[in-house]
């Protein structure tokens, strides 16, 4: 067990301050380690299944069991560290699947003892924000984060990172998932990934379904109608499997592009800062791009290290919680499938 002051006042005055974290909320498992704002290391593994099928959360979570110990030590190899380095054992919290999570927080909390470290757990959104925001430079941005398990805009404003619009019903990356099982794009590395290559080779833009509703977006009507069609109109040489790609992307990311700006708008911002595994789609960068050049505004995003699920990111909100003299005590250590980004209390901001 770990009282708040004990480590805030020794830590708050540390030079050099060492985290490692654990993440493992969906079909990535990763572990890197910070040390002021410098990533020492961030390996991870990806649990692959086959074309056409899902990764199912226990299997997931027999994956994760599997590899985190070698994860644990390539971490610590690569970063040159012992165990007597860290500072704190940061792991994610939430949201994210519960399996995976379980295994995750199960060996951060048995780390943490072992060790004798302070325990810390982060909320999965804002360890993209803060890594983002850590790579990019970025300062105070609107923030668009679009992963297979969410899409929300958000921004900063009075000791929270407020959502200014989101999804109703799927996560915009989880519509791009179910639309490569239809049909049958490999899932390695990724089936987003997969989609964007095939996209660059689409011609014919297809009409599908556009929802947006104020600040809000739904995927659920064109995944159902994309769903209905897709095998008609490729059986019926209607288009190509890579025009079908083309105009998923097309749609999908124009609705993100008009939420994001009109929080932008709304909130007065000249960033906009990109994060979550799909960020690293270069059309969306480019699209996004595009609506940032004719407002005046500077776009920030990332490369696959670390817009995907990594542990370095994890580490890095460890970093700034803890530093502000945050600590999560053993018995409070559990972990939320649902934790939303606004419930946090960001206290390393101003």
């Amino acid at each position: 067990i770990y009282s708040i002051s004990k480590y805030a006042t020794k830590y708050l005055t540390c030079p050099m301050t060492v985290v490692i974290g654990f993440e493992g909320s969906a079909n990535k498992i990763g572990i890197g380690i910070i040390r002021d704002g410098e990533v020492l290391s961030n390996p991870r593994r990806t649990y692959i299944t086959p074309p056409g099928q899902g990764f199912m959360p226990s299997d997931t979570a027999r994956h994760h069991r599997a590899v985190i110990l070698t994860v644990l030590k390539e971490a610590l190899d690569q970063a040159g560290l012992k165990p007597a380095d860290i500072d704190c054992v940061a792991y994610t919290k939430g949201p994210g699947m519960g399996a995976p999570l379980v295994t995750v927080a199960l060996v951060a909390r048995t780390v943490a003892q072992l060790w004798g470290k302070p325990l810390l757990g982060v909320n999965h959104c804002i360890g993209h924000i803060e890594m983002g925001r850590l790579i990019t430079k970025a300062n105070n941005p609107t923030v668009l984060y679009v992963s297979g398990g969410n899409t929300q805009v958000i921004a900063y404003s009075e000791r929270r990172y407020r959502i200014f619009g989101e999804t109703i019903d799927i996560a915009v990356g989880n519509c791009l998932d179910r639309f490569a099982r239809v049909i049958k794009i490999s899932n390695d590395p990724s089936p987003g990934y997969n989609i964007e290559q095939m996209a660059k080779k689409g011609s014919q833009y297809v009409e599908l379904p556009y929802t947006v509703k104020g600040m809000d977006v739904s995927f659920s009507g064109i995944l159902s109608y994309i769903e209905a069609m897709a095998h008609k109109m490729l059986s019926s040489g209607q288009c190509t499997a890579e025009d079908l790609c083309f105009s998923l992307q097309e749609t999908l990311f124009t609705m993100l592009v008009e939420i994001t700006e009109r929080a932008m708008a709304h909130c007065g911002s000249q960033e906009v800062l990109i994060v979550g595994g799909v960020g690293c789609n270069l059309r969306l960068q480019e699209m996004m791009g595009v609506m940032c050049q004719e407002r005046g505004a500077k776009l920030f995003a990332t490369d696959e290290r670390f817009c995907i699920d990594n542990g370095a990111m994890i580490a890095q909100a460890g970093w700034e919680m803890f530093r502000s003299g945050k600590v999560t005590e053993l018995e409070d250590s559990w972990i939320t499938q649902r934790y939303r980004t606004d419930e946090v209390e960001v206290t390393w901001r101003d």
